[in-house]
């Protein structure tokens, strides 16, 4: 691949540069990406449309998956069409503009899921500590009110984001050595003061990384107290059974995040094109395998998806039924 001049580059225009030392490779890398995106697009447009065709799955539980299925859509969206762009054809020009946008966008939805995550905690503490409030706590009202909350909280966290950036003065250089537009790395290219863009970066990563996983933790010691003092080993599988999926997607989701930011802030020796491979992890595998997750391991929507498929082939063969 032809490496582009980047010389005399228009000041509102940056350029994104890929996964540096890895050029040679893009085009490979482009099969994962092809193939996660896919994943992500089938897999949790089949979790919203069974928990919308299925009033059985109208609990709170799978109200908050399609919470998660959409942000994870929206997110792939904002990343994968512009990263395909740049493995193949080295497309990276991006405007200052649409830049700030994907910024702003990325990082808020990753705010928003990890809200999301911790209303599913919420909603997993609630059905074991307190099964009989269960109903009367999880109302529809307040699980709108929490999807609610979930995109103010991103949405405001990332405000001041772009206008933050907007006010920096990038002198010396536009090409971005990333797949997409992240928030530091671009502060990194500004010629003045960046101290407020580096504290305000961490703050919000602490504030939504730090405290909700706290409150994750908490939820699941107090789901561990009541699980402990369950009678029968039956009743305690059973009941710690029903925490799997979203513990695994927990993993999922923040291990690679976790990973990403101690590595862009302490890991100072390590390789830029593990810091960006992280970083595309972090993005590109949670969206494609929570739907996956969730699918293999709960009972009510493995039978929900098969129900849903034999009544769409039932009405191909019976179009006039």
């Amino acid at each position: 691949m032809e490496t582009p001049n980047h010389t005399g580059l228009d000041p509102s225009v940056f350029f994104l540069l890929g996964i540096p030392g890895l050029e040679q490779f893009h085009l490979w890398l482009s099969l994962p990406v092809c193939c996660l995106g896919t994943a992500t697009i089938v897999g949790n447009i089949t979790i919203l449309v069974v928990v919308a065709t299925e009033p059985a799955l109208h609990k709170p539980v799978y109200l908050f998956l399609c919470m998660l299925s959409t942000i994870d859509l929206a997110a792939s969206f904002s990343t994968v069409p512009k990263l395909l762009a740049i493995l193949w054809c080295g497309a990276g020009h991006i405007s200052a503009s649409a830049c700030l946008a994907q910024m702003f966008f990325i990082h808020a939805f990753c705010m928003m899921e990890s809200t999301v995550l911790l209303a599913m905690a919420f909603d997993r503490y609630v059905a074991i500590c307190h099964p009989l409030r269960y109903v009367t706590i999880l109302t529809d009202t307040i699980i709108a009110r929490i999807g609610g909350v979930a995109m103010v909280r991103g949405s405001l966290l990332m405000l001041s984001c772009p206008f933050l950036i907007g006010r920096l003065s990038f002198c010396q250089s536009h090409v971005i050595p990333h797949t997409y537009c992240e928030h530091m790395v671009v502060v990194k290219l500004a010629c003045g003061d960046t101290r407020p863009n580096r504290v305000y970066g961490l703050t919000a990563a602490l504030l939504v990384i730090g405290v909700d996983l706290f409150c994750i933790g908490l939820s699941y010691a107090f789901i561990t107290q009541a699980v402990y003092h369950l009678a029968s080993a039956e009743a305690r599988s059973k009941a710690l059974g029903t925490c799997g999926s979203h513990v695994c997607v927990i993993f999922i989701s923040y291990t690679p995040a976790l990973f990403s930011f101690f590595a862009h802030r302490f890991g100072h020796h390590v390789p830029l094109h593990i810091h960006i491979l992280l970083a595309n992890v972090y993005l590109l595998f949670p969206p494609a395998l929570n739907p996956i997750v969730y699918g293999v391991k709960t009972k009510e929507i493995r039978e929900s998806v098969v129900s849903v498929f034999q009544r769409g082939q039932r009405n191909l063969n019976d179009p006039e039924v």
